[in-house]
C-alpha cells in the first residue's frame, strides 16, 4: 500500500513534538502532509530488527514499544519504552543500519513514514529538523538517567525512577492524568529494563505497596503518593525538558 497523508496518524506526532516545544500552524501543516503507511501490529512482534536498513522511520499511534538488543544466548536488553507520538527509530535517518531491533510490547498500531519524506520536511522547515534533533538528544538523555540508576541506584530507586519517568511521558501526550497511568509492562519486562531478575522486582514491588507508595491494577499504575516517589528516586525531570509536567 503506497503512503499518503494521513492528518489523524500525523497529529499524535504533533502531540509529541508539542510536548517539548510550540509549533507555528506552517510547522503543523508541514507535519500533517508527511505521507505515512499504517498497520496493526500483534504484541511482541519485531518491527525491524538488529542489522537491518529501514528506508522509512516508524511513528507509534496506540500502543507501547520497546527497544532491545538480544545476546548470544537469548538475554535481552531493553534500552527504552515507547508510547503514542514517539518515533523511536529517528536515527535511522542518519545511521542506516539498525544496531538494536524495535518492537511492540502491547497491540499497536504504527505509522511508518519515508525517510525521504522526513529529509525533505526537515529540508523545506529546519525548525522542525532542530526539532527532531531536540527529541534525538533529549532520548539520550533519558539513557543517561537509566544508565545512572543501573550503575548507582538501589532497585527501589531505580523502580521509583521509572514510574516517575513513564508517568510524566505519559501525562505530557494526554495519556495520563490524576496520577494514573496505563503499565502494560510486565515485572520481566522492567527487569529485563532495569538490569535485575523478575524475582528482585517482584520484591520493590512488594514493598512500594506495602509502603502505600503505588498500586498496580489492571495494568495501570496508580500513585498514591508523588511527592515521596519523587522523593525515595531522587527524580529531577530536567532531563526530559518536557513545556508540561504534573503539578
Amino acid at each position: 500500500m503506497p503512503s499518503a497523508p494521513n492528518p489523524h496518524a500525523t497529529a499524535m506526532l504533533i502531540r509529541k513534538l508539542e510536548s517539548i516545544a510550540t509549533l507555528t500552524d506552517e510547522q503543523r501543516q508541514a507535519v500533517l502532509s508527511l505521507p505515512v503507511r499504517t498497520h496493526t501490529l500483534a504484541a511482541r512482534q519485531d518491527i525491524v530488527r538488529d542489522g537491518d536498513k529501514p528506508s522509512h522511520c516508524c511513528l507509534i499511534l496506540d500502543g507501547w514499544v520497546y527497544r532491545y538488543k538480544l545476546l548470544g544466548d537469548g538475554r535481552r536488553q531493553i534500552f527504552s519504552f515507547h508510547i503514542s507520538g514517539d518515533v523511536p527509530d529517528l536515527q535511522t535517518l542518519h545511521v542506516h543500519t539498525m544496531d538494536h531491533s524495535l518492537a511492540t510490547l502491547t497491540k499497536a498500531t504504527v505509522a511508518f513514514i519515508p525517510h525521504e519524506s522526513l529529509r525533505d520536511l526537515t529540508l523545506r522547515h529546519p525548525g522542525l529538523g532542530t526539532l527532531f534533533w531536540r527529541d534525538s538528544l533529549i532520548d539520550a538523555g533519558i539513557f543517561r538517567a537509566w544508565m545512572v540508576g543501573m550503575g548507582r541506584r538501589s532497585a527501589f530507586e531505580q523502580v521509583a525512577h521509572l514510574f516517575c519517568e513513564l508517568y510524566l511521558k505519559l501525562q505530557a501526550v494526554g495519556l495520563a492524568e490524576h496520577y494514573r497511568c496505563p503499565l502494560p509492562i510486565t515485572q520481566i519486562d522492567i527487569a529485563d529494563a532495569l538490569g535485575m531478575t523478575s524475582v528482585h522486582v517482584n520484591r520493590v514491588l512488594k514493598e512500594m505497596r506495602g509502603q502505600t507508595l503505588i498500586t498496580l491494577r489492571s495494568h495501570t499504575l496508580i500513585i498514591e503518593a508523588w511527592d515521596e516517589l519523587l522523593r525515595v528516586a531522587e527524580f529531577d525531570p530536567t532531563y526530559l525538558h518536557l513545556e508540561h509536567r504534573a503539578a
